[in-house]
This record gives C-alpha cells, sequence and structure tokens, in this order.
C-alpha cells in the first residue's frame, strides 16, 4: 500500500535543518506523497469552528507555496500536494502562476488542493468575501486551468476577466491536477463535477455517513458525464494512541470503501517532538513492508 503523509505544520518548528531532514526522511522511506493544510492567519481565540482550537495564533502555518519550492530542490519522487489552499481568500491569476513555477521546480509534481475554508474572520481580515466562495471557487478553478494550458486567454467571468494575457512559464503538467477538499454534501458533489479528486476530511471516520458521501460522489460524477474510475478520493489515518497493525486495519477498511489512497497524519496525535512523528512514521514504512 502506498501511504501519503501530512506534514505535521503546527509542530514542525521553524528549522530549516529539522524541516529538510523530516521531508528527506519521508521520502525514504517511501511515502508517495506529503500533503500541506493552509492557513494565512490566525486569531488569538478559537473561533468560526469547533476544530479552531488547532488554528489559533499559537500555532505556527509555513506558507505552502513557498516551502513546497523549496523542497522542490531536494526531493525526487515525493508528489507535494496542497491540502488545502483556501482558494478564494487568494487572486486565482497569483495562484496560478505560484502553481505553474512549483510544478516545474518540482518536474511535475505538484497536486493543487483547493478548498472554500471555514474561517470568516480569515476572509474578513484578507478583505475577501466569505458569502460567495462556493461559487467564486468554481470560476477560480475554470480560469487557472486554461492559464495553465493557453498562452494567451480571453475569459469574461463574474469576478474575473482578461483579453489575450497569459502565463509565462507554463507549469509541466497542463493541466496541473486539482483536488477538491470538501467536508458537506455541495463541496463534495462540487468535486465529482469539476476535480480530479476529492480530499476527504482528516476528521472523518470509515462510517455509514462516508459510505453515503463515496457513493454521491460517484453518482455526481456520472451524471456530469464523468468516469468515477479516474477521479480519486484520498482518506486520513490519525496515528494518535495506537500503532501499525492499526493503521494498517484502518487503511484497508478505507479502501474498501472507496479510497483510492490513505495519507498518514502525525498531527493532532499527542506527540510533543519531531522525534514521535518520525518514530510512527518509520513503524508504519516497517509495517507496510512486511
Amino acid at each position: 500500500m502506498r501511504f501519503g503523509l501530512s506534514f505535521p505544520q503546527t509542530q514542525i518548528g521553524n528549522d530549516p535543518v529539522v524541516i529538510r531532514d523530516f521531508v528527506r526522511t519521508a521520502e525514504d522511506l517511501g511515502f508517495d506523497r506529503l500533503t500541506m493544510v493552509d492557513h494565512i492567519l490566525g486569531a488569538k481565540d478559537a473561533r468560526d469552528a469547533p476544530w479552531a482550537v488547532h488554528y489559533t495564533i499559537e500555532y505556527g502555518f509555513h506558507e505552502p507555496m513557498t516551502l513546497f519550492a523549496w523542497i522542490a530542490g531536494f526531493t525526487s519522487r515525493l508528489r507535494l500536494v496542497t491540502a488545502n489552499v483556501v482558494l478564494p481568500q487568494r487572486q486565482a491569476e497569483l495562484v496560478a502562476k505560484q502553481a505553474a513555477e512549483v510544478d516545474i521546480l518540482s518536474g511535475g509534481r505538484l497536486t493543487l488542493g483547493v478548498g472554500v475554508g471555514w474561517s470568516a474572520s480569515e476572509f474578513a481580515a484578507l478583505g475577501m468575501d466569505f458569502t460567495n466562495r462556493g461559487r467564486r471557487i468554481e470560476e477560480q478553478v475554470a480560469l487557472m486551468r486554461r492559464l495553465w494550458c493557453e498562452e494567451l486567454v480571453d475569459f469574461e467571468g463574474e469576478w474575473h476577466g482578461m483579453s489575450e494575457m497569459g502565463m509565462n512559464p507554463l507549469p509541466i503538467q497542463r493541466p496541473i491536477p486539482i483536488w477538491f477538499g470538501a467536508m458537506v454534501d455541495p463541496a463534495i458533489r462540487r468535486a465529482a463535477r469539476i476535480g480530479d479528486g476529492w480530499l476527504m476530511s482528516p476528521r472523518q471516520d470509515p462510517d455509514d455517513k462516508i459510505a453515503r458521501q463515496i457513493e454521491m460522489f460517484h453518482d455526481t460524477a456520472r451524471q456530469a458525464g464523468r468516469d468515477p474510475a479516474a477521479l480519486g478520493i484520498d482518506a486520513t489515518v490519525f496515528a494518535q494512541d495506537r500503532g501499525p497493525d492499526e493503521w494498517l486495519a484502518e487503511a484497508e477498511t478505507w479502501l474498501g470503501l472507496g479510497a483510492t489512497s490513505v495519507t498518514f497524519r502525525t498531527s493532532e496525535s499527542g506527540f510533543t517532538e519531531v522525534a514521535q512523528h518520525l518514530d510512527a512514521m518509520r513503524r508504519l514504512a516497517e509495517a507496510n513492508e512486511s
């Protein structure tokens, strides 16, 4: 089984040597993908969502595009996955340019995971409209795909417009794969209609609710004239207070439900030192090989 690995944003710290060694270890152990969550700003207190306790100013978040551009220079195989860039907080044209650059520097290893976000206060601080983010992200994705594939673009949408403009250089992947982070039904249907894959909520259990949503994802793709088998679905297994047998068993459960890939997440598992994250990674890799 090929596992992805979630970069422990809030616990890795700011030492470039520590970050480099962590990522190199992940690649050496055979992890397939490195995923990275995203937040630009943190608030003093938890707000806007129950899980916001993990996203206050006390927790550090490295900027994914910048960090991936650096990581691209000392890795050769790891796929780099944003999971997820909160796209409606940003200018689509700038994200398209940044993504193209990371794709070039990595030799075509970027997957752009995007989502609509949940923090209204973060949107407000960035001067972006929280209320139309669902509709706006669809227009953003359409524009970015054209910018990645066409030398000159004419585009007239509700929020974006340009005439005979384009980017140079273009990415290696044309277009770069776009996966959607999605938790609720409308967002899951959006992923099925226009995405290349669905990054399921890491806090979702492999239960009857998610089985229904996976079926809905496949049905929506078929209704949109797409082949569900061509679309990816990524699930998450937390390390927590468990061991390799439990990790592998849960991963098998996810694959049985319809996931096409599984990401191992060592953050939010009670670890207080980077060495504990590395130990969990090694234990999973060894068990997965046996």
